[in-house]
């Protein structure tokens, strides 16, 4: 009898061999899936587990519950504001006897008796008795928290919807209206260009309107939850249900998410579901004392790069509150979408530190099937809360059906992130001349994608913006950067600089994926890292910002390059290059003269790479005769070129159906058959 091939294989057939492992990771969900709806109704209701656990208001008994999961906890008592901070008054009692909360200890609040005093805003945190001593710990699932005064402990706010009664009225924005993600990779904390820790208002204010001129339809905020450790980037998350009060209120996250919608512009979170930070003060580590209450014990619960502690996936309890936490910030905040972070860490037991030299090495032992399936639920529950939602993979590892749906042998995600670009060009600017570069690597490259999995291509995010790497600004001009960037200077290694620049990004837009992603301010070169206030900068907020002024004084090359990334994005949104299946057609490839010309969608491409190659009356095959006209040249003076070729002049092609150009070195021209 022969096997059932998933799709996944059928597309495939180099899967072959490794059919029963698919099947399996296919029935192994399935399984789950109908174990969760057999005993919660469905896997929406098992990802309603916010709506039990922290504080939630009883209508019905007219009062406020508060409780938690700390299956090995002595004793809890609820403390806060509302009793004076007394650590005796207020014990929970732990529910016995349920089959659906095992574990669970609660406490009720008459609304009568405690209306003046456990009121919105004021502070709370739950004392925790167990093998581990006598603990004060912030909820697991409060949606606030609070950094005390010039003090570095953290205490849990309450924060009552119903009170703030944020307006989401006229937010119509669909999802499903971004035909190709063009995303803009954000941190509100260092979006600003003053000293300081920005805020949501000052996002939406200053950063939101240039994000839209630009064209990019989607941004992507870094260090949404809350984290202790400013430092982190984010990735230390500490409280998975609070927005972090760094920036601002939960409204005021609100308000940017629903003017971004105002604008056409999605909002997708970057959401941290691999790793928790270890501290006890402001996280969940050994909550009810014990160190595998939410993560693994020993050393699998340790992660061995980040000094952070690693979810055990195979518990019920653990991906209840994985899960939730997805529901949540979809229904709460009305995001549209996800970036996982650190997915290939959560898919292996080695967390990545493993070659991947053939298939087998995505479905050996060295997998955690268990945080696979999380994974696979994360994506069904998004998808069934929204159908259009935006959930991207960060995974390095190249896992077969991250992208494809699970029913097919998939884990579930709509876009995996081509973390293998950036690593190209950094290695490529790294290592060779221009003159030794070959360009079939670069079009095998950009090309280099399974079939039938959407990507999000890039040529740099925030991790070569750090601080002990490059940006690619950095990797061209480095230090000229910081004294010939004015319009007037003529520098080679900045003429280089700013060409280059435009066709890397440029090639890896239109060719890379099927959506696109920038960071803020790489679009403009911007030229310093990111290093965030410690103590070994004397706590200086001097490099945790955007230096938004380099483009609007108007006599630096960072608005040229500014006005090219705009004309950039405008352009492959206006013709669709970047949406499903639109086909890619190679009509020369040169490698005496370092040039690419294809056919994507309606437009032809022209890349020069060349150094010095400038070619008159260069002839190319575009297999349709007709008229052409340049829609797009990098060499524009307005985008820091010079001007070299006439946008204006129209190309009649041949009785071959040969147009003849004029190829200028390090730059691209695009063109359109007129009507």
């Amino acid at each position: 009898m022969s096997k059932k091939l998933p799709e996944l294989v059928k597309d495939d057939p180099w899967l072959e061999p490794q059919t029963d492992q698919i099947n399996a990771r296919i029935n192994s969900y399935s399984q789950l899936k109908n174990d969760l709806s057999d005993k919660y109704g469905s896997i929406y209701e098992f990802a309603g587990a916010h709506k039990f656990l922290g504080f939630n208001f009883d209508e019905t008994n007219n009062g406020w519950w508060y409780r938690e999961w700390a299956p090995a906890a002595h004793a809890l008592f609820l403390i806060g504001d509302f009793n004076d901070w007394n650590r005796d008054a207020h014990p929970l009692k732990r529910i016995e006897g349920s089959n659906e909360w095992n574990g669970v200890w609660e406490i009720f609040l008459p609304k009568d008796e405690y209306k003046d005093t456990f009121i919105h805003g004021s502070y709370v945190k739950v004392r925790v008795l167990s093998q581990a001593g006598d603990q004060d710990r912030i909820p697991a699932y409060i949606t606030r928290v609070m950094q005390e005064p010039n003090s570095p402990n953290f205490k849990g706010q309450l924060w009552f919807s119903e009170e703030t009664n944020f307006d989401w009225t006229g937010d119509e924005f669909v999802t499903s209206s971004i035909k190709a993600p063009l995303i803009y990779e954000a941190h509100v904390g260092m979006s600003q260009e003053e000293e300081k820790m920005g805020t949501y208002q000052e996002f939406i204010d200053n950063v939101l309107p240039r994000v839209k001129d630009l064209g990019y339809n989607c941004i992507q905020l870094m260090a949404v939850q809350e984290h202790p450790y400013y430092g982190s980037f984010g990735y230390h998350v500490s409280n998975f249900f609070a927005a972090t009060s760094k920036f601002g209120t939960p409204e005021e996250l609100k308000k940017l998410i629903k003017t971004a919608h105002s604008m056409g512009i999605a909002v997708i979170m970057d959401i941290v579901h691999s790793h928790a930070v270890k501290n006890h003060n402001e996280g969940i580590n050994e909550f009810d004392g014990t160190v595998y209450q939410y993560f693994h014990a020993g050393e699998q619960g340790d992660h061995p790069d980040w000094d952070s502690k690693i979810f055990d996936y195979s518990k019920w309890e653990v991906i209840q509150f994985l899960a939730s936490n997805v529901r949540y910030w979809l229904e709460e905040f009305h995001f549209d979408g996800f970036r996982f972070d650190g997915v290939t860490s959560m898919m292996y037991h080695h967390h990545g530190h493993a070659g991947f030299g053939s298939y087998d090495d995505y479905f050996n032992m060295g997998v955690d099937v268990d945080a696979v399936r999380y994974l696979q639920l994360a994506n069904d529950i998004a998808h069934e809360i929204k159908p259009d939602v935006l959930s991207i993979a960060e995974d390095v590892s190249g896992m077969p059906g991250l992208s494809r749906d699970v029913a097919g042998g998939g884990v579930g995600f709509d876009y995996r992130l081509s973390m293998g670009i950036p690593d190209f060009w950094v290695k490529l600017l790294e290592e060779q001349q221009d003159e030794d570069w070959n360009i079939w690597d670069l079009w095998s490259v950009m090309l280099n994608r399974r079939a039938h999995e959407k990507a999000i291509a890039y040529s740099e995010s925030h991790d070569q913006a750090l601080v002990g790497d490059k940006t690619v600004a950095m990797w061209l001009m480095d230090a000229e950067m910081y004294t010939s960037m004015d319009n007037a200077s003529n520098n080679l290694v900045i003429d280089r600089g700013i060409a280059m620049h435009k066709i890397i990004r440029f090639l890896t837009c239109v060719l890379g994926g099927e959506g696109y992603l920038n960071f803020m301010g790489n679009e403009f070169g911007h030229p310093e890292w990111i290093d965030f206030p410690r103590e070994g900068n004397g706590w200086s907020f001097q490099y945790a910002r955007r230096q938004w002024s380099l483009v609007e004084n108007g006599f630096l090359r960072y608005q040229k390059l500014n006005n090219f990334d705009r004309a950039m994005i405008h352009l492959v949104r206006k013709f669709d290059i970047l949406e499903e299946g639109t086909p890619v057609d190679l009509l020369n490839m040169d490698s005496d003269n370092k040039t690419i010309c294809f056919k994507k969608g309606d437009l032809i491409f022209v890349f020069n790479f060349h150094p010095n190659h400038s070619l008159p009356n260069y002839k190319f095959n575009v297999k349709e005769a007709g008229t052409y006209e340049i829609v797009l040249s990098s060499d524009d003076e307005n985008f820091g070129g010079f001007d070299r070729v006439d946008v204006s002049d129209e190309y009649f092609t041949d009785e071959d159906n040969n147009i003849s150009i004029y190829n200028t070195n390090r730059s691209a021209l695009v063109f359109k058959k007129k009507k």
